[in-house]
């Protein structure tokens, strides 16, 4: 069974959709819960396996620690929100390392200072088959600017918030061993380090000018699906529209991997993935300009199904369907 098919079947047992709060629960970047009239809460929950998720080889434990908060944080910034508090569960092995611990700790607690959340409280438990992290955040936004997975529309372009696949590459140097760390810093940092975008989240939340938001955890291929799943639509990707890194094709050259894979299939990226209608486009720039940030067009939703990447080379037009081809636990 597929990973999504799993999370279908859950939802379909988790029979909470009558409660009049909850505006929306599985499905999406987070379950919505309304507070007052004006604020909604937003609670997301990820978990990060040693072996899975990290390797303990290369990545060092305060770096662990502000990824954990970071991919949840990502996840309150891609409905436009705030992180508010945050819940820590940590499994550790019965003979873990006394400074390991507290040094993942200290980067739990500069993440919380750098996202201005509150750690208040979580768990510790004996885990024998390895480390594991799990957190819970709980944010807060304004109820009319919450940004949906469901609401894209036909004739959207289609935007991300910035370079695709610098993670996936950086991961790919380390288990290939490649080393030249100040060559490949920014891919290295990718994987280690990645930045939730909240402030970036919370500016498109309030132009009113954004159809459809989500993060970009598992891969643009997959994510991308998701909102094309939900809005019942399909999508198109140009391939020379994607943002070209100089590094990540150095770093495909070295590894003699192929630069398109990581960029639509390699996961962790963790930017922001939306939909804009075509009028609303130049002033969506003028908006992010002010703010210092670029946006890159990649494609277009449209009204038949499925999810193709379009490419054009001597005069020749290939389309290649992408859908779910990035990152699944139980593939």
């Amino acid at each position: 069974m597929k990973e999504r098919e799993l999370i279908r079947r859950i939802d379909a047992m988790a029979g909470l959709k009558n409660d009049p709060a909850l505006l929306c629960a599985i499905g999406d970047d987070c379950a919505v819960v309304r507070k007052t009239d004006e604020l909604v809460l937003l609670y997301t929950m990820d978990t990060l396996m040693e072996l899975v998720h990290f390797d303990r080889q290369w990545h060092p434990p305060e770096l662990l620690g502000q990824k954990a908060v970071s991919v949840n944080v990502s996840d309150i910034a891609a409905m436009g929100g705030f992180p508010r508090y945050l819940l820590f569960s940590l499994g550790l092995p019965p003979d873990f390392d006394d400074e390991w611990a507290l040094s993942l700790s200290k980067g739990v607690a500069r993440a919380c200072d750098r996202y201005g959340c509150l750690l208040i409280g979580g768990d510790t438990v004996s885990s024998p088959a390895g480390i594991t992290l799990t957190l819970t955040v709980i944010g807060e936004a304004e109820t009319g600017q919450v940004l949906y997975r469901h609401g894209a529309r036909s004739g959207d372009r289609i935007y991300v918030s910035g370079p695709l696949g610098l993670a996936a590459a950086g991961l790919a140097l380390y288990r290939g061993e490649a080393g030249r760390e100040e060559e490949f810093k920014r891919l290295y940092e990718a994987h280690l380090d990645p930045r939730a975008r909240v402030r970036l989240g919370n500016i498109l939340a309030r132009s009113g000018l954004v159809n459809a938001m989500m993060d970009l955890s598992d891969g643009l291929a997959t994510d991308l699906a998701h909102i094309c799943e939900r809005s019942g639509l399909g999508a198109r990707i140009n391939r020379a529209q994607l943002p070209h890194d100089v590094d990540l094709e150095k770093a495909a050259a070295l590894l003699e991997q192929d630069s398109l894979d990581w960029m639509i299939s390699g996961g962790e990226d963790y930017e922001l993935l939306f939909t804009v209608p075509e009028s609303a486009t130049e002033k969506l720039q003028e908006v992010v300009a002010k703010s210092g940030y670029v946006l890159y067009s990649v494609g277009r939703m449209v009204g038949e199904k499925g999810m193709y990447l379009v490419a054009e080379e001597d005069g020749y037009k290939t389309v290649t369907a992408i859908d779910y081809r990035g990152f699944d636990h139980f593939s």
